[in-house]
């Protein structure tokens, strides 16, 4: 019963759109991140998307420790391929998820976790058989997410500061919600 108060206050906020804005873009002067700080393996993949005509960049948790003088304990890639798509480029890669489909690129004992932007789900009252279909009875979430653009890959993050995006080949840092200035205060 309070799950259903509680959704009835939060689903009028949902459905409000997001604001859509270009991201800032800081150049390699106006940040402290360098293309040699990251894992050599991590450059590679984003480079080779790219070679192959995607969007790719190195995201999240990463790129805020590199920006903290701090050690990262993986490396992900955010990219406009699809699963399937990553999957064809590598050869070292495996599908894994049922929820959500990732790709992990092997590198040895190093893993590159490679996803494809995503986008929230649109929350429609109306549709309640489309909101069934995506739950099971208890209400766990049976389809997690669907595929977006960047800026939907940004605005669905948990943290400004993980929604950060890194371009190894241009030393630039995409900058959608202020995660930038979040890490300097």
């Amino acid at each position: 019963m309070l799950k259903k108060l509680f959704q009835s206050f939060r689903f009028p906020l949902r459905r409000l759109p997001h604001p859509r804005r270009t991201p800032e873009i800081l150049s390699s002067r106006q940040h402290s991140l360098h293309r040699n700080d990251l894992s050599r393996h991590a450059v590679s993949v984003v480079e080779r998307l790219q070679h192959a005509g995607y969007e790719a960049y190195v995201v999240g948790g990463c790129v805020r420790d590199l920006l903290l003088d701090l050690e990262p304990k993986d490396y992900d890639v955010a990219t406009s391929a699809t699963p399937e798509q990553v999957r064809a480029e590598f050869r070292n890669a495996r599908v894994i998820g049922r929820r959500f489909k990732l790709v992990h690129v092997h590198f040895g004992r190093e893993i590159i976790e490679v996803a494809t932007f995503r986008a929230n789900h649109p929350e429609e009252d109306d549709d309640e058989a489309n909101h069934l279909a995506s739950r099971n009875e208890s209400g766990r979430i049976l389809r997690d997410n669907i595929y977006g653009t960047l800026e939907d890959d940004a605005q669905r993050r948990d943290f400004t500061i993980n929604a950060l995006y890194y371009d190894p080949s241009s030393e630039r840092i995409l900058d959608h919600t202020h995660g930038v200035h979040d890490i300097l205060n």
